[in-house]
């Protein structure tokens, strides 16, 4: 496939800048893929098209509000510090990116609220470096948590609001260390995940944290030739269990909440469409033509042009089709991306 079969616009007024309230209130689009056709509801719907024996496996990452601002040495400077993961949490070391980079130096100390103090140890990309927290006691996550600010999409043209905090997260994350969130659990309700349970679906969850990386349109026009950032997954025993009894009854289907959960299913599947527990590092990378081993169904929102998220949905749906959907979204006002409406693929 090339890069250019997965080009659309998108017009900024189709990208919602908040979420529906209720967040199950959101348009749905369900595009059903043997019959190829279309209906339009709203996700509280959504309960309708499950049935008992059905597994829901949700991605149960926590987003921490990593954007954290501090003043550099001597200059007191006004540095953006944007975390991105923990490299090692007993030293205190981070991947990070800085925000002036070009004020930001190895060596260089930038001091926060609450007397913390980091150190610039390396540099890692133009705006990438590695800092050293230098407080031995300190929690940064709980630290972030008090000061930081929620790192919404960078295709948002406003500011993070306090509201963020709990908008731009799933009502079931709890594994903190994400900087993006699983978009298409935005929708849920714990009320309509109760409903979903009563009728005799299980809901399961894995774990993954999506890197930056998912915003960013790809780069090569031949797609096959892009290369994934790793992300950490994990993969409960309980799930993977519940998966496979599942595949070899042959008596529900796999449903996939999220680009991110797909992946992380797809990753380590086994040629049986078997899953594997346990925790690791993933950079699977999924396009058109893709023989799904294990996701029956997807839930997603409208993704960006030329991403990995959009080629993604689009292996699942056939590209075709899929494109289409997104025409008859336009035409109907349906709103894109984190903060958009939904799409059920079965």
């Amino acid at each position: 496939m090339r890069l250019s079969n997965f080009r659309y616009t998108l017009p900024k007024t189709k990208i919602a800048d908040h979420p529906a309230d209720p967040r199950d209130s959101c348009k749905m689009m369900v595009l059903n893929r043997r019959k190829k056709d279309i209906e339009h509801k709203v996700f509280e719907d959504i309960a309708s098209y499950f049935k008992k024996g059905d597994l829901l496996i949700l991605n149960n990452s926590r987003v921490f509000p990593a954007k954290i601002f501090g003043q550099k040495e001597k200059t007191d400077a006004k540095i953006e510090v944007f975390l991105l993961r923990v490299l090692n949490r007993e030293a205190g070391l981070w991947d990070v990116l800085v925000d002036p980079a070009r004020k930001v130096r190895v060596g260089n100390k930038i001091y926060f609220d609450e007397d913390v103090v980091a150190e610039v140890v390396d540099n890692t990309t133009s705006r990438g470096r590695t800092i050293r927290f230098l407080n031995p006691e300190i929690d940064v996550f709980s630290l972030v948590d008090r000061i930081g600010n929620v790192p919404l999409p960078p295709y948002f043209t406003r500011k993070s609001k306090d509201s963020d905090k709990e908008n731009y997260q799933t009502v079931y994350a709890n594994q903190t260390g994400s900087v993006v969130a699983p978009m298409a659990g935005l929708h849920f309700t714990m009320p309509l995940l109760q409903k979903i349970q009563k009728i005799g679906v299980k809901v399961l969850p894995i774990t993954l944290h999506p890197s930056l990386s998912t915003f960013n349109a790809i780069e090569v026009e031949d797609v096959s030739k892009h290369k994934m950032d790793s992300e950490y997954f994990n993969i409960p025993y309980q799930t993977a269990m519940e998966i496979n009894e599942t595949k070899m009854k042959k008596s529900g289907r796999v449903i996939a909440v999220g680009t991110t959960t797909c992946r992380v299913l797809e990753a380590n599947a086994t040629v049986d469409g078997k899953i594997k527990f346990g925790q690791g590092w993933t950079d699977k990378f999924i396009y058109p033509p893709y023989q799904f081993k294990v996701t029956d169904a997807l839930v997603t929102n409208f993704q960006q042009p030329e991403t990995t998220l959009l080629m993604v949905v689009s292996a699942f749906a056939e590209h075709r089709l899929l494109m289409d959907a997104y025409k008859v979204a336009l035409k109907n006002d349906y709103k894109f991306l984190a903060y958009g409406d939904a799409m059920f693929i079965h």
